[in-house]
């Protein structure tokens, strides 16, 4: 089992900045390859980013390309999602995801663990 706890959501301009933090506990945290997902409202979830095990390995959807990193600490257990230029569409509730994986994944079903997510409000 994994359990996995987001922090770091918020309200911030367009144009802004904001870096979510995900914790995880439970089993060994470098074995799981992991991601970010979100859903705006009315819409279904979506990937953002994933990386792999050792950290050297990161895939992003072309929406945030460029403009999100995803990072993680293996020895602190956290996975970071930084996030620059922020724009309205970015608003969505984000969630942080573990696979049994040493590849990134981009599937929703790829993943077995997942958070309950944080809250990303972007003002234009």
């Amino acid at each position: 089992q994994v359990q996995l706890v987001e922090s770091g959501g918020g309200l911030v301009q367009a144009g802004g900045s904001l870096r979510l933090s995900c914790a995880a506990s439970g089993r060994t945290f470098s074995s799981y390859a992991m991601g970010w997902f979100r859903q705006a409202p009315g819409k279904e979830r979506e990937f953002v980013a994933a990386i792999n095990w050792s950290d050297r390995s990161t895939d992003y959807a072309d929406s945030v390309k460029g403009r999100f990193t995803i990072s993680r600490v293996n020895a602190k257990n956290t996975m970071y999602l930084q996030m620059n230029s922020l724009k309205s569409e970015d608003t969505a509730i984000y969630y942080c995801a573990a696979a049994w994986s040493t590849m990134t994944r981009r599937r929703e079903y790829e993943y077995g663990y997942w958070g309950q997510g944080t809250q990303v409000t972007v003002s234009s």
